[in-house]
């Protein structure tokens, strides 16, 4: 497979090539600032203790993940956002080595689904 059949992307909408921020650049920022959200918000509610608190900040978390999922279909549909196709073969072998772990599962040896 040539490198044109590895990359997935839609075409992309130019933008401004200026020193000012355009369009493109602040939904990217907007993208960063929702993972960095989305990744304390999941710290936090590893370590919340309060019922009440925990059940408040899991729904701001559900609505950054959902808010953050949406800039990327966004940024994908626009074609600023790329992703490289999976190689089956890698993608395979990782299963079969991800596989032989479940062994090692405290309680039993379930398969993975």
């Amino acid at each position: 497979m040539n490198q044109n059949q590895q990359t997935i992307q839609n075409p992309k909408i130019q933008t401004p090539n200026t020193p000012q921020m355009n369009e493109r650049d602040f939904t990217n920022d907007l993208l960063s600032t929702e993972k960095y959200l989305s990744d304390s918000y999941s710290i936090f509610l590893n370590e919340a203790s309060h019922q009440s608190l925990y059940q408040d900040a899991l729904s701001i978390y559900t609505e950054t993940q959902n808010s953050q999922r949406d800039l990327f279909n966004l940024m994908f549909k626009k074609g600023w956002y790329k992703l490289e196709a999976a190689d089956q073969q890698k993608l395979q072998q990782m299963y079969q080595q991800f596989q032989k772990y479940t062994t090692q599962f405290p309680y039993g040896n379930q398969p993975m689904q």
